[in-house]
């Protein structure tokens, strides 16, 4: 089946390389094109958070490994640690946002890539991190007073952070940062080469083309919905059935829509109350950011759960 998650991914990163390319012609020849932060919510809350709708299925998996058969109490302890998650960004939004960016930026690195690695070590989960950094660093390098607004909508107001963050863009940084995951690229595209670990650099430069043509929110919007989500939703599909893709599609649709939708709308309950205290653009900032941290630490946290015991 490794076999088969590299190629499928190979020609998916292929397709969403054309696709930046030509999307960021069209911006270029169209200087005020532009896509609304409600269609950025609208196909997070879709495509997007679908990703880690069969969380509960893994949570089953995870329960019987322990001997454990009430599976309410996962779904307990996962509402319980997102709901957290949310306390305590309204209570430290500094320290929440930068513990989220890093783990973060190891779980994109880590998700993008793994499928290409056999061999596992902490210099390769290192490699995960630095390259996964890219994702942090492309917006703020390429349109950096955009994303300091976004943060202070996220209820970050500690003036020294921001004082951090201009120290760091005005000494170049931010560049070197990025010179950073490239060589975590090269390192990981080299280690035991095959044709198909160019799948690496494609999304490589995917990162660089969206985040330079577009707003750090629309450039978000189209990784994390159109490349990282889509291949980790081909990973279920095949998990589901791992002989035809189709009917791993067509199950996965089916496993996934029922919380997909109940997730979707509690976010959009949530935009609706945070709309009376907040203008509609920046709830919709905040229900996408806080909201996708609450759903990712318990989603990772899962992962790292049933990877560690499987074994």
């Amino acid at each position: 089946m490794r076999n088969q998650i590299k190629k499928i991914n190979f020609n998916h990163s292929f397709i969403f390389f054309l696709f930046c390319n030509i999307f960021s012609l069209i911006t270029f020849i169209i200087n005020d094109f532009t896509i609304s932060p409600l269609l950025c919510l609208l196909l997070i809350l879709s495509i997007g958070i679908s990703h880690g709708s069969l969380d509960n299925i893994k949570g089953k998996k995870l329960f019987q490994i322990f001997g454990i058969n009430n599976l309410g109490i996962f779904y307990l302890l996962y509402i319980s640690i997102s709901i957290t998650i949310i306390i305590l960004w309204i209570i430290a939004p500094m320290f929440s946002l930068i513990i989220f960016l890093i783990i973060a930026s190891y779980h994109f690195g880590k998700e993008d890539t793994q499928f290409l690695i056999i061999k596992k070590s902490y210099f390769t989960q290192l490699l995960y991190f630095t390259k996964g950094t890219l994702i942090i660093l492309a917006p703020m390098y390429f349109h950096f007073d955009e994303t300091v607004s976004i943060f202070k909508l996220l209820l970050v107001d500690n003036e020294s952070f921001y004082k951090f963050l201009n120290f760091i863009e005005t000494n170049k940084i931010l560049f070197f940062g990025i010179i950073l995951a490239t060589l975590s690229n090269i390192l990981l595209f080299t280690k035991n080469f095959e044709f198909k670990k160019f799948t690496i650099f494609l999304d490589y430069f995917s990162i660089l083309i969206i985040n330079y043509y577009f707003s750090p929110l629309i450039a978000f919007t189209l990784y994390f919905c159109f490349l990282h989500s889509i291949r980790h939703s081909i990973s279920l599909m095949l998990e589901l059935n791992e002989t035809d893709l189709n009917i791993g599609f067509k199950l996965f649709l089916k496993k996934a829509l029922p919380l997909t939708i109940l997730t979707a709308a509690f976010c959009l309950v949530g935009l609706y109350f945070l709309n009376n205290t907040y203008s509609f653009n920046s709830s919709i900032l905040k229900i996408i950011f806080i909201g996708l941290a609450s759903l990712t630490f318990p989603h990772i946290l899962l992962e790292y759960l049933l990877e560690k015991n499987e074994k």
